[in-house]
């Protein structure tokens, strides 16, 4: 523990002249020093905040486990060597606005030998949004907001051991805009991606909530359909299909059609070769004249239709 007996009047300039927000409470965690910087990140005045719970910074879900942190750290519980380890949390200002915090704290005993807690606070908002857009690009595409074909992929193989566990059925179908070569060619690639993410959306809102629908790349679309059987799956497929045609775009003025072939797992089926049949089954959609789904034929120890 660091003792100030006389030198705690220095100690005060120095947290006043930092520039990182610096704030000091006692041992029952009331604001008893806040400088300019830490006044200016919360956007309060210094009279709005001494004598207050520190903990009106946090939100309120927040506030009874930062209490008894608090209490525990003063205690010195904590560790040996008087400090707290570098956390992060989430705050939020007099605005109500949320931001992200790195806080450091240290115990400090004033001139009378009281406890105090002196907490660094370093703004890492900017830092926590960038690694959360990073973490959510790795899993999704970034023009519909949709799962990526990794993540696609790998939520497939997750599905099929589920219903190999459960003994429960599977579809799965690829799909595609029809003549979406067209869009680009005559609108070009930013109305391209318009019409990319308007039809990611009509089909998300079709299908049920617990369907996934993952961009493959290009105009190409996987569905995955838990607990439906491959009949059902073309039902829903041929909803999806009808959806999307039922309402032209106004920008670029067109009509939205689309292929599928749809197929439902077999017992034992990699997903590769699950994957080929639905493949198979929307190339023939789309030999006989696009805007259609097409049931895959399933493999000859498979189940009857």
């Amino acid at each position: 523990m660091t003792l100030l007996p006389d030198r705690f009047d220095n100690m005060a300039r120095v947290i006043h002249a930092a520039p990182i927000g610096i704030c000091v409470t006692d041992a029952e965690g009331r604001f008893e020093m806040v400088n300019p910087a830490y006044c200016e990140f919360y956007g309060y005045r210094e009279e709005e905040l001494l004598g207050r719970p520190f903990t009106m910074v946090v939100p309120e879900a927040n506030r009874a486990a930062l209490q008894a942190l608090h209490e525990r750290f003063i205690a010195g519980e904590d560790d040996e060597d008087d400090e707290e380890l570098a956390q992060e949390w989430e705050v939020h200002g007099k605005d109500g606005e949320l931001r992200n915090i790195l806080a450091r704290a240290a115990r400090i005993a004033d001139a009378d030998g009281a406890v105090k807690k002196v907490t660094f606070v370093v703004d890492i908002t900017t830092r926590k949004e960038m690694e959360q857009r990073l973490e959510f690009l790795a899993r999704h595409d970034e023009l519909t907001g949709l799962l990526n074909r990794r993540a696609g992929l790998a939520l497939l193989e997750e599905e099929i051991a589920r219903s190999q566990r459960y003994a429960t059925p599977l579809c799965v179908a690829t799909c595609d805009l029809d003549h979406f070569k067209r869009v680009n060619d005559r609108h070009g690639h930013a109305a391209g991606d318009a019409v990319l993410r308007e039809a990611a959306s009509r089909m998300r809102s079709t299908l049920r909530q617990h369907d996934h629908l993952v961009r493959m790349g290009g105009e190409e679309f996987m569905v995955v359909l838990p607990g439906i059987s491959r009949r059902e799956g073309w039902r829903a497929m041929e909803r999806l299909r009808l959806q999307l045609a039922a309402t032209p775009l106004e920008q670029p003025p067109l009509t939205l059609t689309l292929s599928a072939g749809v197929t439902e797992f077999s017992a034992g089926e990699s997903a590769d070769a699950l994957m080929e049949r639905a493949d198979q089954a929307l190339y023939r959609a789309k030999r006989e004249g696009r805007t259609r789904v097409l049931e895959a034929e399933l493999p000859a120890m498979g189940k009857a239709t």
